[in-house]
């Protein structure tokens, strides 16, 4: 997921940036090609995740006609974001992979308290 939303801002940076489009600025251009590049790598992931939603929001305003592909991208930075880098990124190897575990739903759970009698 990181490597499709990460391919798709920096396609997208370089080629605005190439092209020149008038309707965006370039720095919004530049922006998405870096952040495109931090989420290959898995560098800040749930801080780009969510710059990058802001910044797809932003290209969906300025490019009306193309609106449904940057609100696909800004899910998707939104969902990268909450669930984070994932086992093989810059950002588990830093700061250590979060996994969390779910217990079964048919497994009771024993503790000191015990009702009154």
């Amino acid at each position: 997921m990181r490597v499709a939303a990460g391919g798709a801002l920096l396609l997208h940076g370089i080629v605005g940036l190439a092209v020149g489009a008038p309707s965006t600025p370039p720095g919004l251009h530049l922006v998405c090609a870096a952040m495109g590049l931090l989420l290959i790598i898995g560098l800040w992931t749930p801080i780009v995740g969510a710059v990058a939603a802001v910044a797809a929001g932003l290209h969906a305003f300025f490019s009306p006609s193309e609106a449904a592909l940057y609100t696909l991208l800004a899910a998707l930075a939104i969902a990268l974001a909450l669930l984070g880098p994932g086992a093989w990124s810059v950002d588990a190897r830093l700061f250590g992979w979060r996994r969390v575990e779910i217990p079964r739903s048919g497994r009771r759970r024993t503790d000191d308290r015990t009702p009154p009698e």
